[in-house]
């Protein structure tokens, strides 16, 4: 199969985005007049990347806690975070003529069966979705996309802000949306993306399922360094304030959810699952992102269970179930210039079942300079994790050149469990620029992988460039 991106796709729904500039107030019977203004797919997004590193609430006031920021409560986000016709909907009382002044209070609902979206697994729905988001961003009120029950097929999908209400917008997903198999759908790394809106909701307890294994055989990143990057499932860029709930993401080409250049972003009871093989389907990949709340997630994939990428701060991550899988991984990180710091990641309650890692921050060789500081995985219980604790500034190539990336205060504390590995301890640091502050805090690893020649060897760690200091218990025993 030829693989070529759609750019008369692009010239498409650019031709929307020009129509929306004349559309007028809506029909007396709320549909919308003209078609929507889908972003700009080549603006604000990053250079490309590989894919380790790229890549009904019955009240709004239910969300309030949620939406409100956590941790830093006196801060403001980083300055780089930082009129249209209105459309009917249905609502208790619906419109007639210009908004009423009730819309402030009563939440109006947009289904996108409403805006002609067909679920039968056939129709490409893109266009519907697309009307619907802009009838319910441009609303004045609180606003409701609502994708019901059903299997609904779309391309690539954007659900582009900044919206005229004061209030969240809600998407809630019900029903199944599936992707679009044929990789010429998709002109850049992503499949269905949410940008530049304040105050999203996303919840309904509804699948997101990208269909990749249509997609998969043609991933040979492992051996092409110009490798084709395939569709994120859920991307957020320049989101924030902002919660995404119950909803699952099911077998994505790439990347589960991509979460970038975002400010308070919330996410919990999430389910993502793909096959343990399928390639670079890290569960959620975090860069340049401002205080962040993740808990309660069930993770089976391919990559990184959670990835931490550079820039990002003050980071809670709390109840993480993982595995398959490669881990929780801050990193990888190093590989590009001016990168951000990475500053403030807690992981903690985190249970790992037959993962190729557990706790693990990994940089690479030759990097340019910037810092990892202040990281805590904390209260995780591993299963037969094959490497449980690994610091690894050489990842993904042995060259001769040191990272540069300085790795400090890193504390690992009250991990437990059985492994796999008779090394089950590895701090491989930098030589020029060693890792300081590194506090192993009761660590209670025992062996049970098979009865081979292993089985013979001790039970140690591995310490290479790295200021360690010990309490508690510890099992396997210190570096010498």
């Amino acid at each position: 199969m030829a693989i070529r991106f759609a750019a008369a796709r692009g010239v498409i729904l650019l031709g929307f985005a020009l129509l929306s500039c004349s559309a007028q107030e809506a029909a007396p019977s709320g549909r919308l007049q003209g078609a929507p203004a889908p972003s700009d797919l080549a603006d604000g997004l990053p250079d490309a990347l590989s894919p380790e590193d790229q890549l009904d609430a019955l009240s709004l006031d239910d969300f309030q806690d949620v939406l409100s920021p956590v941790g830093l409560p006196d801060e403001t986000p980083p300055d780089d975070l930082q009129d249209v016709p209105s459309a009917g909907g249905h609502q208790d009382d619906p419109p007639a003529g210009g908004p009423p002044e009730s819309e402030t209070s009563k939440v109006t609902v947009f289904d996108v069966t409403d805006y002609d979206a067909v679920a039968d697994a056939q129709t490409d729905n893109v266009e519907a979705f697309m009307r619907t988001w802009i009838a319910a961003c441009h609303w004045r009120g609180p606003s409701k996309v609502v994708i019901p029950e059903g299997k609904f097929l779309v391309g690539q999908t954007v659900f582009q802000g900044p919206c005229n209400s004061h209030d969240p917008i809600v998407v809630e997903t019900r029903g199944t949306i599936l992707a679009q198999p044929d990789l010429s759908e998709y002109p850049s790394p992503e499949w269905f993306m949410f940008e530049e809106i304040n105050q999203l909701v996303v919840k309904g307890g509804g699948t997101f399922d990208g269909q990749g294994a249509f997609a998969w055989k043609y991933n040979d990143c492992h051996q092409n360094a110009n490798c084709l990057v395939l569709p994120t499932n859920l991307k957020f860029n320049k989101v924030n304030n902002s919660v995404v709930q119950d909803i699952t993401s099911l077998n994505s080409k790439s990347f589960h959810f991509f979460v970038t250049n975002s400010y308070n972003f919330t996410a919990f009871n999430l389910t993502i699952t793909a096959p343990g093989n399928s390639p670079n389907t890290d569960g959620m990949h975090l860069s340049r992102c401002h205080t962040v709340n993740l808990s309660n997630f069930t993770i089976k994939t391919g990559d990184d269970c959670l990835s931490v990428g550079q820039g990002n701060t003050n980071v809670n991550i709390t109840g993480m179930y993982c595995g398959p899988g490669h881990g929780l991984s801050v990193g990888s990180l190093g590989k590009y210039p001016n990168e951000d710091d990475v500053k403030g990641i807690l992981w903690r309650n985190c249970t790992l079942n037959g993962t190729t890692n557990g706790a693990r921050i990994k940089t690479w060789p030759g990097s340019p300079p910037s810092q990892a500081s202040s990281i805590v995985y904390q209260d995780i219980v591993m299963n037969d994790v094959k490497n449980p604790i690994i610091i690894d500034q050489k990842y993904g190539a042995h060259l001769a050149k040191p990272s540069r990336v300085k790795i400090s205060d890193v504390v690992f504390k009250n991990l437990t469990g059985t492994t796999i590995s008779k090394v089950p301890v590895t701090l491989l640091c930098s030589e020029l620029v060693p890792c300081d502050g590194i506090q192993m805090k009761d660590i209670n690893l025992a062996y049970n992988g098979p009865s081979n020649f292993q089985h013979s060897l001790p039970f140690s760690s591995l310490c290479r460039g790295a200021k360690v200091s010990y309490s508690g218990k510890q099992n396997p025993p210190p570096c010498p």
